[in-house]
């Protein structure tokens, strides 16, 4: 990779996070430290209005704008090729919010790439089980309100088809078993409960936050799972 695209790419992983270290983008472009900060100055000399916070990293001032980007073919493909999976192990929701934003990733491709790109998409299918069919929608709200730290209500279906109501504080979706799962702090039963997304028939955000103080890494939760799949 020539300098000019490495510091277009670094400007990139710059945007997508709040804070990169320098051993971050080291390891990234396999480059050395003392090569990062030249590149970190010749990005500022640029006009990149960078900053750099102890023990977080580096930073764009908020409020700069990266005009619409290029991409190459086979980062093009890539999204393509991911679409099918969204569509086979995420939901109504999370498949919408995907089309939409590659379609603005569509917008900014060439008019070659874009005809390459749609004779490619006729070319790729994924047959999946059934089990696999998820025809709900609750997963794009589950997402917001995991990172938003918020109460949500939710009406609940057990394998009895008994339907309860429940007010839960989320803290991770895991999939597993085939099957989505939320992982919640439950205010009814006072304990982590494993909520399977597919029998959730009702999620309300009520834009509360958290009651509880402090809770365990997903990471911890998962090592109690009953299946390692």
């Amino acid at each position: 990779m020539n300098r000019i695209d490495r510091l277009f790419g670094i400007l990139i992983l710059l945007q997508s996070k709040k804070y990169v270290t320098a051993e971050k983008i080291a390891n990234q472009y396999h480059i050395s430290l003392r090569t990062v900060y030249r590149d970190m100055k010749a990005l500022g000399e640029q006009g990149i209005p960078l900053s750099f916070e102890q023990n977080k990293g580096y930073f764009i001032v908020q409020g700069y704008f990266l005009p619409p980007i290029s991409f190459n073919s086979d980062e093009a493909n890539a999204l393509i090729l991911m679409e099918r999976f969204i569509a086979g192990f995420a939901d109504k929701s999370i498949t919408n919010n995907y089309t939409t934003a590659l379609n603005k990733v569509k917008a900014v491709l060439k008019t070659a790439q874009k005809e390459k790109l749609e004779s490619l998409n006729e070319n790729i299918k994924l047959q999946l089980p059934n089990r696999l069919t998820n025809d709900f929608g609750h997963l794009s709200v589950l997402q917001n309100a995991i990172s938003a730290r918020c109460v949500i209500e939710i009406d609940y279906k057990n394998n009895k088809e008994e339907i309860s109501k429940r007010e839960i504080e989320p803290i991770g979706l895991i999939f597993y078993a085939f099957s989505w799962h939320l992982i919640a702090w439950c205010h009814l039963r006072n304990e982590y409960r494993d909520f399977k997304v597919s029998s959730i028939i009702l999620v309300k955000c009520t834009e509360i936050p958290f009651r509880k103080a402090a809770h365990m890494a997903l990471n911890d939760y998962m090592k109690l799972l009953p299946v390692n799949y």
